[in-house]
């Protein structure tokens, strides 16, 4: 990870989901939607409905959004059947991509991936081209201010499967997907706030892009995540856009 910073990256993100709110709104719903038609309405017993509505949660979404999201994926209400899309291409300098999609129209769907990844530079690829690149796990990332010894006793007490340390001073914990609803809880209980987090598939192996291929990135990014019918984007590319 040497040359970058997951801090630097971080607060850029932010920005970028500040200025997107509504878009987060319409994703949450329909996460939660689809998590409570395929493992059912309790949060309990159903880790990814649970981490949809710590999402829903954290956007501030009303009660009553998030009860109608629950209903119609159980079937109490009528909705919307969405189903489950993956597409895996190339982006600048050859930077690795996963889009998830939820979508109630396959065709229109693809239609739409593909453009953007051909307007933008970028080349979709086939199935399986670049998910073996990608793990999927939970992080949390935490400030360089925080204690080392500290944050690693609590986070591994908790059922954390690493902590790392980031050439930048901050600290990633890593919990299985499953685990990172009670991981987050754990640290949170003993005094640890992340500054962000997410169950995610995170590359392996990153791609550093500067200057106008950072740039161009950006903007193959911004075209796939602005689609209506894509939930993630995840790319092995980091961005350094100051230089």
């Amino acid at each position: 990870m040497a040359g970058h910073s997951k801090w630097a990256n971080i607060q850029h993100k932010k920005a970028r989901q500040d200025a997107k709110r509504g878009k987060i709104f319409t994703r949450v719903i329909k996460e939660i939607t689809i998590a409570a038609r395929m493992g059912g309405g309790d949060p309990n017993a159903n880790p990814r409905l649970r981490l949809a509505l710590e999402k829903a949660s954290e956007s501030n979404m009303p009660k009553d959004n998030i009860q109608r999201a629950i209903d119609k994926g159980t079937g109490n209400l009528e909705g919307v059947e969405y189903v489950e899309l993956r597409y895996e291409g190339y982006g600048i300098g050859g930077a690795a991509l996963m889009v998830d999609c939820l979508t109630d129209n396959k065709t229109r769907t693809v239609a739409d991936v593909r453009h953007a990844f051909t307007k933008h530079g970028g080349n979709l690829g086939t199935d399986g081209c670049v998910a073996y690149q990608f793990v999927h796990q939970g992080y949390l990332l935490f400030s360089p201010e925080t204690d080392e010894d500290s944050l690693m006793e609590a986070a591994l007490n908790a059922g954390a499967s690493d902590v790392v340390s980031n050439d930048d001073g901050s600290f990633e914990v890593i919990t299985e997907p499953n685990d990172y609803p009670t991981v987050k809880a754990a640290l949170e209980a003993a005094g640890f706030k992340a500054e962000d987090g997410d169950v995610s598939y995170r590359a392996q192996n990153e791609t550093e892009l500067t200057g106008d291929d950072a740039v161009k990135m950006q903007k193959l990014i911004d075209a796939l995540e602005d689609l209506d019918d894509v939930q993630n984007v995840y790319t092995s590319a980091v961005l350094d856009l100051d230089e």
